[in-house]
């Protein structure tokens, strides 16, 4: 079967990404043939990728093929500098601007370069289905391409739906129904995604012909090492990443070194894994690592990750570091300001530093020196390398503070035995309910914290209770979590899961559930 897949972005990195190059993986593996447009410079590196599509200056479709069979063919469409994005970011090579603040000439001129695109792949590869990416404006492209020709589903991204149609209904709203309005079904990856779309399509219809499509878990290379292997694996990556430059995704130069210092026979290595933005709630996991380090002096924090906010992170560990809890008061004072956008107080990590008083004040001055020399960054590395990062981990800390579609670290995580502990809400505390199925409750209630004035002394406690646990304990829990993930998740499912939709085979999909 052939199927067309519009993404528009990278085939690396987190997120939407990873679910797209991961989907068209196992869809290659399952002997169907993939035409997938995206905005990824560097797609012939990708394994499953054995061709390359770009246009010429004169707007002719040109096709390179890098291996036999092609299997996986990319197509760059020519958009121009402008790259559309529903959070701020860095991407190399091109002006990437918020859809909300694009004028509409620049906003036309996107969606009329990607029409075209769509039309002259559809010309050439005659897909049997397609699949759009995002709520808008992936589904609106196809629909105005081949909507009434080629039959396609949608699937439902958190960040689309709540950075850019949520907050600018008037604007984004009519892109969206138009892209929804033909699809054969509509995926999301979680209840809590569902019903933020229902509620901001306001289309009662629209609930029929939604279903369950989570993202899935490469179970084959995401698994359970020793440490002795673990600590092999991770020296392995550093090798690779030792004098490499830095290109538009991938390690950065300083990773080698970070990753060369952990080692998981001496330190209980901790990682967070993600975009480094406010809304992820870095700053609460840093401002509970002295707590920790006090607790579980072997304690190590890896900080894997990217974006607009490290500088402020780092900022905040070298105050750790000074002892200076004026400037971490600062930091939480300006909140959303210091990564570009409006003042806002980051009010759950006010309320803790708020809560500092006397002797136990001193105690964590004490402490967040050497809890500052135990946290490391590695800034960007690429999705492949996390299958030799996190099996060195004992534990895996997802601190969002905005709602998220779902909690595919966490479940990778599980799936190498590091245990997540993740904040109780949206898609996190859905993953967070499958997973803990079959491991003992004491270890159950360690998997999730709530958001509120509590949750940084909440996730010090978790983690140093998982950390001082008996490691015979702790392996016989991390075994029964990987092989729930093992069970639950699974790309070549997932890529089932969207030819069924696309076919508008509803009934061979999960229904969402009721709250």
């Amino acid at each position: 079967m052939k199927v067309l897949i519009f993404h528009g972005y990278l085939l690396r990195g987190t997120g939407s990404n990873i679910y797209n190059a991961s989907l068209a993986r196992a869809l290659v593996d399952l002997g169907h043939e993939v035409h997938i447009l995206c905005q990824d410079r560097a797609a012939a590196d990708r394994d499953f990728v054995s061709a390359v599509g770009t246009w010429d200056a004169a707007g002719s479709l040109q096709v390179e093929q890098l291996g036999d069979p092609v299997r996986c063919t990319a197509y760059l469409p020519p958009i121009g500098r402008v790259l559309p994005v529903y959070v701020q970011d860095a991407y190399a090579g091109f002006d990437a601007k918020r859809f909300a603040d694009l004028d509409q000439a620049e906003l036309d001129a996107y969606l009329d370069a990607n029409v075209a695109a769509v039309r002259d792949v559809t010309a050439l590869a005659h897909p049997d289905l397609a699949l759009a990416n995002h709520l808008v404006m992936g589904p609106a492209i196809i629909a105005r391409a081949i909507g009434g020709e080629v039959p396609y589903a949608v699937t439902v991204h958190g960040s689309a739906l709540e950075y850019t149609v949520r907050p600018e209904k008037e604007r984004f709203l009519p892109y969206a129904h138009e892209g929804v309005a033909a699809a054969s079904a509509v995926l999301v990856g979680s209840r809590h995604t569902a019903e933020s779309l229902f509620e901001v399509m306001g289309d009662p219809d629209l609930p029929a012909r939604t279903r369950l499509g989570p993202p899935g878990v490469d179970v084959g290379t995401f698994r359970p090492l020793p440490a002795p292997e673990a600590a092999q694996q991770l020296r392995g990556l550093a090798d690779r990443l030792e004098g490499a430059e830095e290109a538009a995704w991938g390690g950065e130069t300083t990773a080698a070194e970070t990753l060369r210092a952990l080692d998981p026979r001496r330190d209980k290595i901790v990682s967070y894994v993600g975009k480094l933005i406010v809304s992820k709630g870095v700053d609460l996991l840093l401002a509970a690592w002295p707590l920790v380090v006090e607790r579980v002096p072997d304690a190590r924090l890896l900080v894997i990750g990217f974006g607009t906010y490290r500088e402020t992170l780092e900022r905040m560990r070298a105050a750790l570091g000074q002892r200076d809890l004026d400037t971490i008061y600062d930091i939480a004072a300006r909140g959303r300001e210091l990564e570009g956008g409006e003042a806002s107080r980051l009010s759950y990590l006010l309320s803790f530093l708020d809560s500092l008083d006397g002797a136990e004040r001193e105690r964590y001055l004490e402490a967040a020196a050497e809890a500052a020399r135990r946290v490391s960054f590695t800034g960007r590395l690429e999705h492949d390398d996390l299958p030799a990062v996190l099996p060195a981990s004992v534990a895996q800390v997802v601190p969002s503070t905005f709602p998220e579609a779902f909690g595919m670290v966490a479940a990778e995580a599980a799936a190498c035995g590091a245990l997540p502990l993740s904040a109780a809400h949206s898609g996190l505390a859905e993953v967070t309910t499958t997973l803990v199925r079959g491991v003992p409750e004491e270890v159950a209630r360690l998997m999730s914290f709530e958001l509120g004035p509590g949750a940084v002394r909440e996730i010090a406690d978790k983690l140093c209770t998982w950390l001082e646990l008996d490691e015979s304990e702790r392996a016989k829990a991390t075994a029964t979590l990987a092989e729930t993930a093992r069970e639950r998740y699974g790309w070549h499912a997932v890529a089932r899961g969207v030819i069924a939709a696309a076919q508008g085979r509803l009934d061979a999909l999960p229904e969402v559930p009721s709250g």
